[in-house]
């Protein structure tokens, strides 16, 4: 079965980075558009970023210029790294594969993400 697996949260001081990785088993890493889903306490799960099998990257708009995604087809490997991080940047950050029918068909347990002022 499909497997999502998220390591590298953790807590980090404002300004700080964290570099998050996702590894996948279970279906074809290549054949799959990725991304990463962000959710804050008290609000609902929203996608920050998504990469194609092409490689071509998007970003939602608090995101753009601090957090770069990245793909490892050898190695099945999903990563986020994360620059300049705000307190507002704190939550769970959740892997995701497989873009079909307007949604991820896929999606990890979560890694949480703390930033503290």
């Amino acid at each position: 079965q499909v497997q999502l697996v998220e390591s590298g949260g953790g807590s980090v001081q404002a300004g700080g980075s964290l570099k998050l990785s996702c590894r996948a088993s279970g279906y074809i890493f290549s054949m799959c558009g990725m991304g990463w889903y962000r959710q804050i306490p008290g609000e609902e799960r929203k996608l920050i970023t998504s990469i194609n099998t092409e490689g071509t990257a998007t970003y939602t708009n608090s995101v753009k210029g601090r957090f770069t995604i990245s793909r490892d087809n050898t190695n099945s490997s999903l990563y986020l790294e994360m620059n300049n991080l705000k307190t507002e940047d704190t939550g769970v950050y959740y892997c995701a594969a497989c873009w079909q029918s307007l949604e991820y068909q896929y999606l990890g347990q979560g890694t949480q993400v703390t930033v503290s002022s």
